[in-house]
């Protein structure tokens, strides 16, 4: 009886490899795949610019409210958010209600606009 027991518990754990094998394997690949993807978007996610509608200026704490299109370097969609802005007197450039293109990168986990033009 024992051995019977030993070798029921042997069966079950050899079927759960051999079904839990392939799961792991396809998981490992798309984690693979995932990691050279973002490889390459880093590679080729050149900051560029974009358009967008000024919303509120806060010249104090140097932030802007933009309506923006999609940011494609950021893989963002079109929304309306608060940035950060790198040097405050990009503010003096533009009013709210102007429509303005403008580059945005990520820094120190903040999103910041490095550069802001009037369109005209």
């Amino acid at each position: 009886m024992k051995t019977l027991n030993l070798s029921l518990a042997a069966s079950a754990v050899a079927l759960s490899f051999a079904f839990a094998g392939p799961a792991l394997a396809q998981m490992t690949m798309d984690q693979g795949k995932m990691g050279m993807d973002q490889g390459k978007m880093g590679m080729a996610a050149t900051p560029a610019m974009t358009d967008g509608e000024i919303r509120k200026i806060d010249k104090e704490n140097g932030k802007v409210t933009i309506k923006h299109g999609e940011i494609k370097h950021m893989d963002m969609p079109p929304m309306s958010m608060v940035f950060n802005v790198k040097d405050k007197a990009m503010l003096d450039k533009v009013q709210v209600g102007e429509k303005i293109q403008f580059i945005v990168i990520q820094d120190a986990g903040k999103m910041v606009v490095t550069d802001i033009k009037a369109m005209k």
